[in-house]
């Protein structure tokens, strides 16, 4: 889905009419059903003046194509600003551009993670250059059109009122790596010629083969499977992208085990909520080979339900012993004499699913929540409370809340709230909530 589509020529036309931003909210409205937020409209209205500076350049053809708030499909995210054209020898080109209003932002000791205000708060959020980036992996990922038809995606980000001289920001050579991979454009007029310099080494020709409309109704490829991918990542394979929250989470746990690599170490307790089809298990399983791989932790991820024990183990025998594979994969009622600190991360997935007690009969140990943060320095707790099935499933905010703060443990809370199923619709599982009478919600 585009909620606005024009040529070059027609979008400066509005930027200078003063009507853009009012057409973008007016399209939005009709094509999601979704009023926008006044900070989001403000956005819109000073984005797209600055938009419209950098747009308004001879040496951009008339009729490059301009897409405004791109709808990446099988997610609920959207590109800021896309040019489509031709190069010089009439491939066809795609550029991404992602606007942030910032005006300052401070690193982070997280790779692609800088801090910032963001939604009222400062806090830790994506690295513009890693963003930008992430949405163009998508693309290539999931719309057939651009990976079958040799699209040419160059992404960039642009923070039109961030001042050049903050050094310490996202420009620290920290980031070097993903600014080498997609470049930064700051405030001032010599930020704003380069970004159209880039956007002209792409694009010499006008959108001649509607491009935008191509990819818009593109087929989608199937999104890989968690399941069949785990071998390649145990080998060290980059199988999933992760992005925008499930980056976040995935660094904030990595970054917390490094911090309690000390003896006298706090323990941590990090707790991921999530709903169904955010990613909590591809975080999870990423996180576990990480720290595994690269980061030499006794890690093991810890489920109650044993099917996706099971179904990890069949992939993965064959490439490792069964006593290997079953030190990685566990139950979790396997904890009730574990030793404090035994373990020095212990991933529980599904933890809404935990019980109190263990055993095929009930009968062993105190409460697994307990055990678990007893048994590791950092206890990372995947979490959907809407998904507890039976009476007997206690794992909630509040239950690990209680016995990290019994323990003497840090408590850091997140939320994963991207959407990767429906089709990226957010809108669809909030009706079901409505319907099913689970929260009132604006769907009805």
């Amino acid at each position: 889905m585009i909620v606005y589509q024009a040529t070059k020529k027609d979008f400066l036309g509005e930027v200078f009419a003063n009507e853009v931003h009012d057409i973008i909210k007016t399209n939005y409205l009709a094509r999601t059903g979704h009023r926008v937020s006044p900070q989001e409209f403000k956005s819109w209205e000073d984005s797209m003046h600055y938009m419209g500076a950098v747009m308004n350049d001879p040496g951009i053809p008339d009729d490059v194509g301009v897409s405004i708030e791109f709808h990446i499909p099988q997610t609920a995210k959207r590109i800021d600003f896309i040019v489509t054209g031709q190069d010089e020898n009439q491939n066809d080109q795609l550029i991404i551009i992602e606007l942030k209003g910032w005006e300052s932002a401070a690193t982070t000791l997280k790779d692609g993670i800088v801090r910032t205000r963001f939604k009222g708060g400062v806090s830790d959020t994506n690295h513009p250059s890693y963003q930008a980036w992430s949405y163009g992996e998508l693309l290539r990922q999931f719309n057939e059109t651009v990976y079958t038809e040799n699209i040419g995606l160059s992404p960039c980000a642009y923070l039109y009122r961030y001042p050049l001289e903050q050094q310490e920001g996202v420009l620290h050579p920290f980031y070097q790596e993903h600014l080498d991979k997609v470049p930064v454009f700051l405030k001032g007029r010599l930020e704003k010629e380069k970004l159209q310099a880039f956007i002209k080494r792409y694009v010499k020709h006008g959108d001649n083969s509607r491009l935008m409309y191509r990819i818009e109704n593109g087929k989608i490829r199937p999104s890989k499977s968690l399941v069949d991918s785990l071998g390649r990542m145990m080998e060290g394979n980059a199988e999933f992208l992760m992005i925008d929250e499930q980056k976040i989470a995935f660094e904030t746990a990595l970054d917390l085990s490094r911090n309690t690599d000390h003896p006298d170490s706090k323990k941590q307790v990090l707790i991921v909520e999530g709903g169904p089809g955010t990613g909590k298990s591809v975080v999870a399983v990423n996180l576990l080979v990480e720290l595994l791989r690269k980061e030499g932790k006794l890690a093991q991820y810890v489920t109650k339900n044993a099917a996706p024990r099971a179904v990890f183990h069949a992939r993965l025998t064959g490439q490792m012993k069964k006593t290997a594979i079953s030190n990685l994969f566990t139950s979790s009622g396997a904890f009730c004499n574990a030793d404090n600190n035994e373990f020095d991360v212990l991933i529980i997935d599904e933890a809404h699913r935990l019980n109190e007690k263990s055993g095929m009969f009930k009968n062993l140990g105190e409460n697994q929540v307990k055990e678990l943060i007893h048994a590791a320095r950092l206890s990372v707790f995947f979490i959907d409370e809407d998904q507890k099935v039976t009476w007997v499933d206690i794992g909630s905010r509040k239950e690990i809340e209680q016995w990290a703060k019994r323990s003497g443990a840090h408590v850091h809370s997140m939320a994963l709230s991207s959407q990767f199923r429906c089709n990226g619709s957010d809108g669809y599982l909030a009706w079901l909530d409505s319907v099913l009478d689970i929260r009132e919600t604006a769907n009805p």
